[in-house]
């Protein structure tokens, strides 16, 4: 914290970042830290606000793919995959698509909803 002219505080962006920090904890009550630090509740709500923001637009700013790999699943023996494929199988894994993130493995089958997938991917995505 610094004493800018007039007497009003200028935070540092890290102390900013340090005391938003502290209201994402376990059970933090943002009244509280703010108090602690000698600034109102709607500050801090503004503070996380902005760093919502930002975080927003640095995500749609950074390029969203990823390396796609194609595999053929290889379970059987090669004697037995040179037969008649079997049609149930082919047509039950046809258009499934399998994601892995950070080493968390999902698949998604055909027709499956946009929006929750979409959610399921962010949900993962923000626990990394």
């Amino acid at each position: 914290m610094i004493n800018g002219a007039g007497g009003r505080r200028q935070w540092s962006v890290d102390d900013k970042a340090r005391i938003i920090a502290e209201t994402l904890e376990p059970n933090a009550i943002i009244s509280e830290v703010a108090r602690r630090y000698g600034l109102r509740p709607q500050q801090v709500f503004a503070w996380r606000r902005e760093a919502r923001k930002q975080a927003a637009s640095v995500q749609q700013e950074s390029p969203a793919f990823v390396p796609a790999v194609v595999a053929v699943p290889t379970s059987e023996p090669a004697a037995k995959r040179l037969g008649r494929p079997r049609k149930q199988k082919a047509v039950r894994d046809a258009g499934v698509i399998e994601l892995e993130i950070d080493g968390i493995a999902m698949r998604v089958g055909r027709g499956a909803d946009t929006k929750t997938v979409t959610a399921v991917i962010r949900a993962l995505k923000a626990t990394t």
